[in-house]
């Protein structure tokens, strides 16, 4: 006699309560199969409070955006009347701005700057985050702390030690004395994002790259940068809203008015007993137009590269 058996079925099959004395057998629902819901599937309650929570959470996250731009559109003295439409709306707060104020130069400034900081703050922190991953030299360890350590001072304390660097060097006053600064702030922590990248990446395909003659900055270059761009986007993202919103630094190493940069020259705006929030929330506007392009940009390998350095596969 087999001992086998049968596989259980997942389906409850429910049988339609019939006459008295009739076993349900002719009813038109018998013997039809109940669907039953999976554990991870949400019933019809569950995935409307679901999609009302999103939504809610939309609505947050796009109002205070929202009431800026219609703020920036109700004219200079609009902002006195923030509930009311009346009178329309009009673009006279950003062509003022733009045809009045120093405003281009200051956006052409913290473009420049953001660039060179993102541009010198990837290349520094791509290959030091390839060196501390793939290599073994004396104070190995100790340069991975200190890169851990700078991170805990705030800017107030860092300002006189840098004024003095920068002062030294002739860099007061310039885009370039600006970056290093920016990339003193952002490279550390980013060698770090990006050693954590660099360890989920094969050594096997370091090997094969010195078996087939490239030198270490060969296969560098040609084998594993390729493969790190999701946590070279994020690096660059990181670097760039690093210079592009910095106030601090650029108050205190800054003073030539054809130098400033956004942060700096918007305080123009802000005066002792008043504020224009019409031109502020105008400049606003157009400020986030670079940091959302550059978001669009790198959007795609941000959460890759967010999370690619928790788990060393």
């Amino acid at each position: 006699m087999s001992t086998a058996t049968q596989p259980r079925k997942n389906t409850v099959t429910a049988h339609a309560p019939g006459p008295a004395g009739s076993t349900g057998s002719g009813s038109g629902s018998a013997g039809r199969p109940r669907r039953v819901r999976g554990r991870e599937e949400r019933s019809p309650l569950a995935s409307a409070g679901l999609h009302a929570a999103l939504v809610a959470a939309s609505l947050v996250a796009v109002f205070p955006l929202a009431y800026m731009v219609f703020i920036s559109l109700r004219g200079r003295s609009g902002w006195t009347r923030p509930t009311s439409a009346e009178g329309g709306l009009e673009i006279s707060n950003y062509a003022y701005v733009l045809t009045e104020t120093a405003f281009p130069t200051w956006f052409a400034n913290s473009l420049i700057v953001a660039a060179g900081t993102t541009v010198v703050g990837v290349f520094v922190a791509a290959s030091t985050g390839y060196a501390i991953s793939r290599m073994r030299f004396p104070g190995h360890r100790s340069l991975m702390w200190v890169l851990l350590l700078t991170q805990m001072f705030p800017v107030a304390v860092l300002i006189v030690a840098l004024y003095n660097i920068l002062g030294g060097m002739g860099l007061l006053d310039s885009h370039l004395g600006l970056i290093l600064t920016y990339c003193s702030v952002s490279v550390p922590f980013c060698a770090w994002m990006m050693k954590g990248y660099f360890d989920t990446i094969p050594h096997e395909i370091d090997e094969a790259g010195r078996v087939d003659g490239l030198t270490p900055f060969g296969t560098f270059y040609r084998l594993i940068l390729p493969l790190a761009k999701p946590g070279l986007a994020v690096t660059a993202f990181y670097s760039f809203l690093t210079a592009w919103g910095e106030v601090a630094f650029a108050r205190a190493f800054l003073s030539s008015d054809s130098m400033l940069t956004l942060s700096v020259g918007l305080q123009s705006f802000i005066g002792q007993h008043k504020a224009e929030w019409g031109y502020l929330t105008a400049c606003a506007v157009i400020i986030t137009v670079p940091a959302g392009l550059v978001f669009l940009l790198v959007q795609r390998n941000l959460v890759a590269g967010l999370t690619a350095g928790g788990t060393k596969g």
